[in-house]
């Protein structure tokens, strides 16, 4: 584990390595504490390079055990070796040569999960973003492309499974009970997609036949016994390869293709070529153990992983600045295949959410950095929502700024033209200018400049002339290092709704600005005419969400009303809604902070029931539209000076005046949607469990809820339902022998499935009030959790931070003290989950002054800590900036 070197990496620093790799040869002897990994480098200096230049490698904790070049030991006085570098004074001058090198390391012993690890009983690799340096001395570096060959030795009975990149290639038998395998993989790639695998592992396997009529064939590795738990991640592994050859025209290019599922893994999954490593939790599921969530969560993952096939993987990074190039794209592709699966509606919608609830209060704090930032110390600490959801908006602006036939080209040319490089966002807007004839130079200001842009807008109109005027002004508020911004590129789609609920055609006078039903903002300011409106329109604006803003539009609560009722577009209607609810409860919040009870008109209760009791919207859209913007979507709008405990006790309040008012309507809906039958993860039957259990949501405010919910728990028959029950159950009535009964019971039920029980460790970890605190720390002792595994460790600590507003901000500060102890010891073990349990202080400066100070004390304690790591000390030094 590094330490803070205090190194910055700049953008505009970057420049070609001097020497290329174009072919590696790696042996593995895996042993679990003296693995000796032996490298072989073709070395050849790249064109242009005057001169012989030394060469060096990147190493991180590396014990060097032989050296060679050409077939010949090295002298020791020919190059210098530590544990974090191998520099070669004077390499031949022939400038092309092979090098040898030999490393020991101990994967048992490596509990960050970086490089080649050893965990319960499987070996395993992640070398993204620079893990390889941990396994060999190599030019770690995205733009170094490699052809890989690997073979592996293990005794037999140990790892009966070997696995690596590419296609199987010969396997066979050794002495003293040990076996080897060989694989080969013709594509070059960067040594961050290395991956490995050795273990015994259960298989479930399949085949897929491709566009041209290739067999594929296709397996997921699990542990043994689970391996019926796979068959829906297979099932979305087939759908997700039709897809990307039906919509995008991309074929799978080698002979097979694998998952493995792992339990310690840090991040959800990873890409390597051929060999996708997964975070057993995107993988295993039944109705049984997983969600619906947890359903779609493994069919948006596994899409995500295989898309990289092409946008990661055939066309990789330059560098590691240029990290939304492939995570911002394949999740733009990720989202469009789930749209396609399932309700493209309700899919825009939950991407908004978690947009606005991530990636917004990112821009919006200390950690704000642009989709392609400019500069980083710890590269790990960059794989963010800015990166991954807003660079995934950006790629959804050019393609509205296009339309989906030029964008659909362009892609074309980005594949023709760019397939085995390491391409650049230049390269990236250059192929779309290209098919369009566009000038992109304004809108690339949304890759290279951090913040939200808000847009204001208000609107008039002239029943005498007919004319409807639009005044707009967008603007980007500062961030860190960057005061002055400039103008962007915004597209809105926009309607105008008529007073009978249908759309107005219209004209526009300054149609330069207007084009298909977008409204193209290029200056700060902008005034655009419409003609022939005989009548006052209500505006929808900023349709299906398509430009990532901040959008402030001047507008009646009745206006709003009409639009949550009529609006074409499902994204402003639900938008429409979610607005009236935000207003509300703002309102209800001021109330709470001024010692005075909420008081609620009826209005809004009202049209929550006519919403709920509209059969012409999908029941997943009618869950969606009804659930409250959350605590921390509360505080975002509030801004500053938060009192978390009055925004909870002000979206209670609201919780149970809809429930209330609607408690004839929704005690129906409870038991008109229940599905009877066998269990389907569909979406049909996902959105009435949806729907049902946010009607139960409701229900249980009320002075039966206690009841209600635990007769629900108890006729489950799937884990949805059943969370869903213990949650309202410990949320709401955690005194109750209903709740206590529960909890007892789902713990006594999975306490032998670790992923289940993350589900108990997280609706505790997230039950609201001041109590939350003493829960998580007795948890913290439960035989079932552990300070080595990432899963258990974000169940528990990170729902505790991220999502219990009251807990972990408790008044006393007794909240950070915990948290404070949480992330120090887990950053002994594992520096990057620390760093990222520790972005959830990035907000501190929002809260009122109290807390704010107690916050402070929070980070400058674990600032203060010894040896602290640089992913950890990074996170820390720009959240106190």
């Amino acid at each position: 584990m590094r330490t803070d070197t205090g190194q910055v990496f700049r953008l505009e620093d970057y420049r070609p390595s001097d020497y290329l790799i174009p072919s590696t040869g790696l042996t593995f002897r895996l042993s679990p504490d003296n693995t000796t990994v032996i490298t072989e480098l073709a070395i050849e200096r790249r064109d242009g390079v005057n001169g012989t230049p030394p060469l060096e490698l990147d190493g991180d904790g590396l014990a060097l055990r032989r050296i060679e070049i050409d077939g010949k030991p090295l002298e020791e006085t020919a190059y210098e070796a530590t544990p974090d570098r191998l520099l070669i004074h004077e390499p031949p001058h022939s400038g092309s040569f092979h090098l040898l090198i030999e490393t020991q390391i101990a994967p048992a012993r490596n509990e960050a999960l970086m490089g080649l690890y050893r965990s319960n009983g499987v070996y395993c690799t992640q070398c993204e973003a620079e893990g390889f340096r941990r396994i060999t001395y190599f030019l770690d570096r995205p733009d170094i492309l490699s052809v890989y060959t690997v073979r592996i030795e293990a005794r037999r009975d140990e790892a009966p499974l070997l696995l690596s990149n590419g296609n199987p290639r010969e396997r066979g038998e050794l002495a003293d009970g040990r076996h080897y395998a060989v694989w080969h993989d013709p594509f070059p790639k960067p040594s961050y997609l290395f991956a490995l695998v050795a273990g015994d592992l259960g298989r479930v396997g399949d085949s897929f036949v491709t566009a041209s009529g290739r067999q594929v064939e296709l397996g997921i590795y699990v542990e043994r016994g689970k391996e019926r738990l796979a068959a829906y991640a297979m099932d979305a592994l087939k759908r997700s390869m039709r897809w990307d050859e039906e919509v995008f025209g991309l074929e799978y290019d080698l002979d097979v293709f694998n998952i493995v599922a792992v339990s310690d893994f840090n991040m959800g999954a990873m890409e390597n070529k051929g060999l996708n490593i997964f975070n057993d939790k995107y993988v295993l599921a039944d109705e049984e153990t997983a969600t619906d969530a947890d359903f779609a969560n493994i069919e948006a993952v596994i899409a995500h992983e295989y898309f990289h096939n092409w946008t990661g993987n055939r066309i990789t990074c330059r560098d590691w600045f240029q990290l939304c190039l492939k995570e911002g794209l394949t999740v733009f592709r990720d989202h469009e295949f789930s749209a396609d699966q399932r309700s493209r509606a309700v899919k825009r919608i939950a991407e908004v959410r978690t947009l606005r609830a991530h990636q917004f209060p990112e821009d919006q704090g200390p950690l704000a950095h642009p989709v392609r930032p400019r500069r980083y110390r710890e590269i790990n600490n960059f794989y963010t929502a800015t990166v991954y959801e807003k660079g995934s908006e950006v790629v959804r602006m050019i393609r509205t700024i296009l339309g989906a036939k030029k964008f659909r080209e362009g892609m074309n040319l980005y594949f023709e033209r760019h397939d085995g490089d390491a391409a650049t966002v230049e390269d990236f807007l250059k192929v779309f200018e290209d098919v369009s004839g566009r000038d992109l130079s304004q809108f690339a200001l949304w890759y290279h400049q951090a913040g939200t842009p808000t847009v204001v807008a208000s609107s008039s109109h002239d029943a005498r002339t007919g004319e409807f005027t639009l005044e707009i002004e967008q603007s980007v508020p500062p961030t860190p290092m960057e005061s002055r911004k400039r103008a962007m590129h915004v597209p809105l789609a926009f309607g105008l709704v008529g007073p009978d609920g249908n759309d107005i055609a219209y004209t526009a006078a300054n149609g330069a600005d207007v084009e298909d039903g977008i409204i193209h903002l290029h200056k700060r300011k902008h005034m655009v005419k419409f003609s022939g409106i005989a009548q006052r329109p209500s505006i929808s604006l900023n349709r299906g969400f398509s430009a990532p803003v901040t959008l402030s539009l001047e507008q009646s609560s009745t206006d709003r009303a009409f639009l949550a009722r009529h609006d074409s577009d499902a994204f402003c209607r639900w938008q429409a809604f979610n607005t009236l609810l935000t207003e509300t409860l703002i309102s209800a919040f001021r109330s709470v902070l001024g010692g005075k009870q909420p008081d609620f008109a009826p209005d809004l209760p009202q049209l929550a029931g006519t919403i709920a009791a509209d059969e012409e919207l999908e029941p997943a859209y009618r869950a969606l539209t009804l659930t409250l913007p959350g605590e921390a979507d509360m505080a975002r709008e509030i801004g500053s000076n938060i009192d978390p405990d009055a925004i909870h006790m002000a979206r209670e309040a609201l919780l149970r005046a809809i429930g209330e008012a609607n408690r004839n309507l929704f005690s129906e809906l409870h038991v008109k949607l229940r599905v009877d039958g066998p269990f389907s993860p569909d979406a049909a039957s996902a959105g009435r469990r949806a729907l049902r259990n946010t009607m139960l949501d409701y229900l249980s405010a009320l002075p039966d809820g206690a009841a209600r919910a635990a007769d629900h728990f108890d006729t489950a028959t799937n884990m949805t339902d059943r969370i869903a029950a213990l949650t309202v159950l410990a949320h709401r009535h955690r005194a109750s022998d209903n709740a206590r009964n529960a909890l007892a019971s789902f713990e006594a039920k999975y306490r032998g499935d670790a992923l289940v029980m993350d589900k108990w460790f997280q609706v505790q970890a997230s039950m609201p009030g001041a109590q939350a605190v003493e829960v998580v720390r007795a948890l913290m002792e439960h035989p079932s959790f552990s300070m080595a595994n990432p899963n258990r460790v974000r169940s528990l600590v990170g729902t505790f931070a991220s999502a219990n507003q009251t807990g972990f901000h408790r008044a006393d500060g007794a909240g950070y003290d915990l948290f404070v102890d949480a992330v120090l010891a887990v950053e002994k073990r594992n520096p990057q989950v620390a760093a990222r349990l520790a972005t959830a202080l990035r907000s501190w400066r929002s809260l009122e002054p109290g807390r704010q100070a107690k916050a402070r004390e929070a980070l400058l304690r674990i600032g203060a800590a010894k040896g602290l790591s640089a992913d950890l000390r990074d996170i820390v030094e720009r959240t106190l900036a």
